[in-house]
């Protein structure tokens, strides 16, 4: 069965995940600009990390595994803090906007939920707007109620298309607070955050409309194969397969399919040779 991964951070894997993926059924991804293990101190620093996940990710997807591969682009929120980098990062974010490959502003949010993060969360939601762009929206580590919390005020306040924003990262205790506004929900399958049982149990008890499953495939432990494992943990806890598909194909690819520069077919109805038994998942 076909997978969109809308979240992967694939510039911190190998050539071999791009490879694992695709073998077990990811045929697009989208990677995030997202904080990179250590604080960039320097506006420079984003502006090369943004030109190596734009062009060279997406030539590494294809050569490596066949993989379509989209970005978004965005001041992580940890790094807003720095606020004279911060601001001249901001000044340039609209270059990238309309740049090939690019098909949404992110991943933006809360971190400590400080002033400075505040204000660049309010202002990167508006440039979003202005080019009617999905968001990615981080909610924080720590205190996390209190944090999409915040979130979903501002969201609110700044009286932006919600449709075309995912909240991201929620825990079931975050799931109501989400489910106030007409975002889209996302769970990151990722150690720390939320297992893949949990995720699913959510889908079970909420529905699936709107909800979308990613892996935040990044420098710490983490699954590049963590959206196909919960297909076939889905599939077999008794789910049918169009309901699957839902989850992990039809969802992300409507949410991404408003951005002018996504591409990616999704071929209504077409599955591809081999899709007749779920792949066995790794444990």
């Amino acid at each position: 069965m076909r997978v969109i991964d809308p979240h992967m951070h694939m510039v911190s894997r190998s050539a071999d995940d791009y490879e694992r993926a695709r073998l077990a059924g990811v045929e697009c991804c989208i990677e995030p600009a997202f904080w990179s293990g250590t604080d960039k101190r320097h506006a420079g620093s984003f502006f090369d990390y943004f030109e190596q996940i734009i062009d060279f990710e997406t030539e590494r997807a294809e050569r490596s595994a066949g993989v379509d591969h989209y970005v978004t682009i965005g001041l992580e929120p940890k790094e807003a803090n720095y606020t004279e980098m911060a601001e001249e990062v901001m000044d340039r974010l609209p270059e990238y906007l309309d740049r090939e490959h690019v098909v949404g502003v992110g991943e933006i949010g809360l971190d400590q939920g400080t002033p400075e993060e505040e204000a660049a969360f309010r202002r990167q939601l508006r440039m979003a707007e202005e080019h009617e762009l999905p968001v990615i929206v981080h909610t924080p580590h720590e205190d996390k109620v209190a944090g999409t919390e915040r979130l979903v005020e501002m969201i609110t306040e700044e009286d932006v298309t919600e449709e075309r924003i995912v909240i991201d990262h929620n825990i079931p205790e975050t799931v109501e607070v989400s489910l106030q506004t007409d975002c889209w929900l996302g769970f990151t399958l990722y150690p720390g955050k939320i297992e893949r049982s949990a995720a699913i149990d959510i889908l079970e008890e909420y529905g699936t409309e709107k909800m979308l499953l990613n892996s935040a495939a990044d420098w710490d432990p983490s699954d590049p194969l963590a959206v196909p494992k919960a297909r076939d943990e889905m599939l077999d806890r008794g789910w049918s397969r169009a309901d699957v598909r839902e989850v992990v194909f039809e969802n992300p690819y409507e949410f991404f399919d408003r951005a002018p520069n996504f591409e990616f077919e999704a071929e209504p109805g077409v599955e591809r040779v081999g899709d007749a038994e779920p792949a066995e998942a790794d444990d």
